[in-house]
Parts: C-alpha cells; structure tokens; sequence
C-alpha cells in the first residue's frame, strides 16, 4: 500500500509541533485489507471485502494518559490536541515508562506460500461451500453448520517523541467449522478453529478435520455422559495450550497484578506453582505462530519470557508503562487489535515445555479417570476456570474404555498447576487462538504445549450419578 508513505509528513510534522508539551507522544497509523465470509447451512450471510487506513494518538503527561483514534490524516493535529487536553485533565504525577531504545525498521512477516490477498474472492467462498458440503454429509441428524473465513493484511507505522519510526505488516489468517447434531432432545455440537500467518494453503487441506467436527457431533449423541466427580486427568496438547493460555497466561500479564495487590503477592517471583519439570514461556521471537512478530505496538522488541522455570515463577508480560513501574523489564506484550484501541499488555505465543514422560505411559496406574481432548469452549474468572472437552474417555485401570460426553474440567489454576503428576514428551502447536481482553476480542495468539496428568480435578458431567 502506498498509503502510509502519505503519512510519513503527516506524521512527522505532528510530532515535531507537539512532542514538547508532553512527556511521550505516539502515533500509530494502519492501513489493511480484509476478507470476511460466513456461511451458516449454505446460506451465505456475510461476504465482503474492505480496506480502511486510521490511527490512533497516544501521549503521556505526568502519568496520565490521553488517546484518540481517526480516519483522515488532515485531522491528526486536532486528534492530538484532544489526547494531550485528555492527559492533562488526568495526569497528576510521574511519568514512568520503561526505557528502549529508539529503533528504525521496516519489515515485514515472511509468508511461506500463496498470499490469501492473491486469491479471488470466489474462490474463498467456494472453499467454505466445500467444506459445508462435508458438515452436512456426515449424518442425517446434522441439524446446522456454520464455516466461517477471514483474512486480514495489516501495514502499521509507529513513531514516537522518542525516535522510534517503525513499518510492520503481516497476513493473518483463520477458519472455524461448527456441527451441531440433534436426536429428539438431545443436541451436540462438534467444533474445529485454525489459522495461520504463513500460506493460503494452510487453510486448503483441512477435509479430515472439518469431518471430524461434524462425527463427534453426531456420535455424543449415543454416548454416555460422563458421571460427575473428582479424577486423576490426562489432557491431550490442544487442551494444554488452552489452559496454559487461559488460566494461567492472563494471570501473567502484568496490568492485571498491578492493578490487583493482592494478585501481585500471589504472583511473588521465586513462588513455586508446579513440579520440578514444570516450564511455562511466551513470547513473540518465535517465528511462523500467529502470536509472533518483530515488535510491539509500543515499538518494543519481540522477546521470549519464560514465566515458571523448574516450577517456579519467575517472569511476567509487560508493557513499557507497567515495566516501569514494577521495576522490571519491558518484553514487548503491549498489543492493540487495530487502530481503534490502545495497546494492551497481551500474550503472544505461549506454551509448557514438553516433559520426560512417554505418552503411552501417562495413564499408566489410574485406576479410574478422563482423558480429555480438544475443546468446545470455556471460560476463566480470576484464578478459576472452565473448560469443555470435545472429545473424552473414560480411563480404567491404565487403559482408555469408554467414550463419554458432556466431559467439563473445572479448578484453580495455582491448585491444578501443583497437582500436575507428569509431564508428556510430545508437543503441539495450536494456531486456533483469538484472545479477548479490555474489549479487543480475536487478537492472534499461538498456544503450545505437551499433554499432561494432573491429579483431582473436577469434572463435571451427571452429577445424579455421582459417588
């Protein structure tokens, strides 16, 4: 896009005007294209595509901030006299960022194959037909499905009163395929998610995943449910990245323990949370994961944190403002979704280690138990948390026996991070994740991580039958 070339002398004149009256002054303008198409049965609902440029004003005066989003760069210098007049009305004392460099770079996410912006709109639609076609197929008693796409190329530029002058883009890319069957009553609903932010074609080859939604909706409706109550646990890597994303990466970010003292002290570096083989990271420098880029949009540099090491805590998501004052390291978290919000500190890619155990022997010596895997849905509170299995197992001395449905994992996140037994040597990397936070829900996010055993949980299914 030729855009942001215009806004360079807009942009540079604005701050040489302002940067004065203020102790930090940022400017973030973003040009994109996007795709969006959503089939639900074969009716199409939504087919479009858009192209928008805005930005967002940011400035920092004695610790208070102001920010205001725009449209049209003529109108830049009165967005920044309303941030500036906002900040002032606010501020009352320190300004306290952590210090980075002033960087200059242009650079761009590599793709590996076809640019979905290369490829028409028809033939994104008809992808979706296809795999509808395949969500019906499966059995009669599919009662609806739903395939949603979108694709999204974002060119951003971030100057800052620092010196900062930064040009980044990427493609990110995402499909969801829902099945829902029904039998009299009883209805179940069968789910995939993926996305990428490296080809096309990634989203091309998923005809055995989309079937596999569609027949563990029409199977769990002649399965039993599983009877509710307390089990040793073994869940597969996509519900690890899940967990280790939802209940316990959101914990790490710091904005949410320096607003709440008393997650602060819980959140004591040099804490233990899990065993000894225990190792817990995020981090953007990993490349090819939707979480990954080369820097923030403060301008700060992708890193990796690792957050529990051996066990222990040892690290937290930062932005340059909550860096500061925590006396600690920025690490590049401060993510916005687009130019209509001002960044937060995010997760990037984040993910447990893989582990010494065999995964043939995770179930070795449980008596009676679930294994779990994928997912439906969820939710966290706090340091509680909810999850939905999309497919489980009911495991009897040792060995996987019958399948069961209606299978929700529910506990502490500190509580289940120590009853972890054992720790899986396989790994896996799950690109489905949009992450929601301060209302910018489907930030991209990549979740890792090995399966693992963890001891009491609560699973909650017909709690009729219970002992």
């Amino acid at each position: 896009m030729s855009d942001l070339s215009v806004a360079k002398n807009f942009v540079e004149d604005a701050l040489q005007k302002y940067r004065g009256q203020v102790d930090y002054l940022a400017i973030r303008v973003e040009a994109s294209e996007q795709t969006d198409i959503f089939l639900r049965g074969s009716r199409v609902e939504t087919l479009s595509e858009g192209i928008s440029l805005g930005g967002q004003v940011r400035v920092c005066y004695r610790g208070g901030w102001g920010t205001s989003s725009f449209n049209r760069l003529v109108d830049l210098n009165s967005h920044i006299e309303a941030a500036i007049a906002a900040a002032k009305l606010v501020g009352g004392e320190g300004t306290t960022l952590a210090p980075i460099p002033p960087i200059q770079d242009t650079c761009q996410l590599p793709l590996t194959g076809t640019n979905p912006r290369d490829v028409p709109l028809s033939e994104k639609k008809d992808l979706c037909q296809h795999y509808t076609d395949i969500l019906r197929s499966v059995d009669k008693r599919i009662a609806s499905t739903s395939v949603r796409y979108g694709d999204r190329y974002q060119q951003v530029l971030i100057a800052t009163s620092e010196g900062t002058r930064i040009e980044q883009s990427w493609t990110d890319m995402e499909m969801r395929f829902a099945a829902t069957a029904r039998n009299g009553d009883t209805v179940q609903t069968g789910r995939e998610t993926t996305g990428s932010r490296r080809a096309y074609e990634d989203l091309t080859n998923l005809d055995p995943r989309v079937r596999s939604a569609a027949e563990r909706a029409a199977e769990a409706l002649f399965l039993p449910t599983v009877r509710g109550n307390t089990y040793t646990v073994v869940i597969d890597p996509i519900l690890s990245g899940l967990f280790v994303h939802e209940a316990f990466g959101h914990l790490s970010e710091a904005d949410m323990a320096y607003e709440n003292p008393e997650l602060l002290e819980v959140m004591t570096f040099g804490r233990r949370f899990g065993p000894e083989d225990l190792q817990i990271f995020d981090g953007a420098a990993p490349t090819g994961h939707r979480g990954s880029y080369f820097y923030d949009d403060e301008g700060t540099p992708a890193s990796t944190t690792q957050l529990i090491r051996d066990g222990v805590l040892v690290g937290r998501l930062h932005s340059r403002e909550t860096a500061g004052k925590l006396d600690e390291e920025p690490t590049g978290n401060a993510r916005c979704l687009d130019y209509h919000y001002p960044p937060l500190v995010r997760m990037t890619n984040t993910w447990i280690e893989p582990g010494r155990t065999p995964v043939a022997d995770l179930c070795n010596g449980i008596r009676e138990g679930v294994y779990a895997r994928n997912w439906l849905g969820g939710m966290t509170n706090g340091e509680m948390f909810t999850f939905s299995a999309g497919e489980a197992w009911m495991i009897r001395n040792g060995q996987l026996a019958e399948k069961v449905r209606d299978v929700t994992l529910s506990g502490n996140v500190f509580t289940t991070l120590a009853d972890i037994e054992a720790i899986g040597d396989d790994f896996y990397w799950d690109e489905s994740g949009g992450c929601g936070k301060g209302g910018q829900s489907g930030l991209p996010v990549g979740c890792g991580g090995p399966s693992l055993r963890i001891r009491n949980v609560v699973v909650g299914g017909d709690v009729s039958t219970s002992g």
